[in-house]
């Protein structure tokens, strides 16, 4: 059993930073996958960024490269995603998701899910 606790959300300006972090429970969290999604209202869940066990793989959604970055510290536990440049169509829930051995962009892949930090990109 893993539990997935964000946190790092809020309001910023477009063009300005934030910085999520994910920490996790459980001996299993090394060997995973680590994945942030994102919903906005009205739209579905969609993948933003995704790394492997040992960071040395990392996939990012078309709409974030160069802007998002993920990282992960298997010694803390945590997972994070360091967002620049936020646009306004960035505002959404963001949620860590974990569970699995190799990266996809499926969100039903994934078992273990936070209950998500809210961003919103304000003009």
């Amino acid at each position: 059993q893993v539990q997935l606790v964000e946190s790092g959300g809020g309001l910023v300006q477009a063009g300005g930073s934030l910085r999520l972090s994910c920490a996790a429970s459980g001996r299993t969290f090394s060997t995973y996958v680590m994945a942030w999604f994102r919903q906005a209202p009205g739209k579905e869940r969609e993948i933003v960024a995704a790394i492997n066990w040992s960071g040395g793989s990392t996939y990012s959604a078309d709409s974030v490269k160069g802007r998002f970055t993920i990282s992960r510290d298997n010694a803390k536990n945590t997972v994070y995603l360091q967002m620049n440049s936020l646009k306004l169509e960035d505002t959404a829930v963001y949620y860590c998701a974990t569970g699995r051995f190799t990266i996809t962009t499926s969100a039903a892949q994934y078992v273990y899910w936070g209950q998500g930090t809210q961003v919103t990109v304000s003009s």
